[in-house]
């Protein structure tokens, strides 16, 4: 079975299916890197709870940095959120994004139970 929650015209925010949840890319505002990831990864946060999830239950993530350049700052926040021993499968790539004041997309598939 699957499962869709907030679903809208494109996507939905969530989608659970056979023990995984698959998570809409998430982007945000902010002035820095750093503010852009933590926002990223606070609603990230509250996306996996809503799933029945946790970051502790991450398989994999892919992040998207519109200028690699931003490859330190991205590493600072998302090291002191990943928490010690639950490190997912993680890809870091470069990409034009869908607004240029976006620096960051995450996209995270995460199991559940």
């Amino acid at each position: 079975m699957i499962e869709r929650i907030e679903t809208g015209e494109r996507s939905s925010k969530i989608v659970k299916h056979n023990g995984v949840v698959y998570l809409t890319g998430q982007v945000a505002e902010g002035d820095t890197i750093q503010e852009q990831v933590q926002t990223c990864l606070d609603k990230i946060d509250a996306l996996l709870i809503q799933a029945g999830s946790s970051r502790e239950q991450m398989l994999r993530v892919t992040v998207w940095l519109a200028d690699m350049d931003d490859f330190a700052g991205l590493n600072e926040v998302w090291n002191a959120w990943v928490p010690t021993g639950h490190a997912p499968a993680r890809a870091c790539v470069n990409a034009k994004l869908a607004r240029d004041v976006l620096k960051v997309e995450f996209m995270v598939d995460a199991a559940y139970e």
